[in-house]
């Protein structure tokens, strides 16, 4: 038994969401509390099991520290930085323009960073102490400041590499500073611990109920713009998370 009834508000990840009817493994169907929109829940679970994967699991992070989040407009960006506050983590988010500035800051950023000298902008806000953590979906270019970005036993995790290249480490600097280059592959411990997403489920629930985990609305599209949503996506234009609707009211 799948433990589900028909009609129950769900979170699912599976195959072929680009359809009215999935079929999914109970276990990847998750249980949705009152008061989240069926399409703020679209975009909720791998966002943020990916970002919770990344700062809890991987990082290790403990309240009080500093992370800086890269793409932080994007979804897993966004869903980082809702973390951060809500982990009691100081977030500093890098965003590529000055119009995802605001979204930044309502997403849950402590402060933003935004221009070619952003890691000059990172150690002014540090006092030239560097961050303890950084999540870095965007590589490129941006791994190595990043690297030098780090405190004393500080630990990068890579998320993806949306900006094409992936980036190489000279390990003689992570034996300087005693510091970490982590990878946090949500899916990959997904499919060896089945059980993972759904404790993760339970951790941010207690979130959301608390008050302490605010989602930010996605932007909603009907259906027939799918191919515009997709290249949005790959232009780095979109903001936030973008949801796809077959009926809009």
């Amino acid at each position: 038994m799948s433990g589900f009834h028909p009609g129950q508000r769900v979170a699912v990840i599976a195959e072929g969401t680009w359809q009215e009817v999935v079929a999914a493994d109970p276990a990847k169907v998750f249980p949705l509390p009152d008061g989240i929109p069926l399409a703020t829940a679209a975009g909720l679970p791998l966002n943020h099991f990916t970002a919770h994967c990344a700062l809890v699991r991987r990082a290790r992070a403990r309240p009080g520290e500093t992370v800086l989040v890269h793409g932080a407009a994007g979804g897993v960006g966004s869903a980082a930085l809702g973390l951060c506050r809500a982990l009691d983590l100081r977030a500093i988010a890098v965003v590529g323009s000055g119009s995802k500035v605001a979204f930044a800051r309502a997403a849950g950023a402590t402060e933003v960073v935004c221009g070619a000298d952003w890691a000059d902008q990172v150690r002014f806000l540090t006092a030239g102490r560097g961050v303890d953590v950084v999540l870095d979906p965007v590589g490129g270019d941006r791994f190595t400041e990043s690297l030098r970005l780090l405190k004393p036993e500080g630990r990068l995790v890579v998320l993806g590499f949306t900006a094409g290249a992936i980036p190489e480490a000279k390990v003689n600097r992570l034996l300087l500073r005693n510091t970490a280059v982590l990878g946090a592959g949500w899916g990959e411990i997904a499919a060896r611990e089945p059980t993972y997403p759904g404790t993760q489920w339970t951790e941010l629930v207690v979130l959301l109920e608390r008050g302490r985990l605010v989602v930010p609305e996605p932007e909603v599209l009907p259906f027939t713009e799918a191919g515009a949503a997709l290249r949005r996506l790959e232009d780095r234009a979109a903001i936030g998370k973008i949801v796809l609707a077959f009926h809009q009211s």
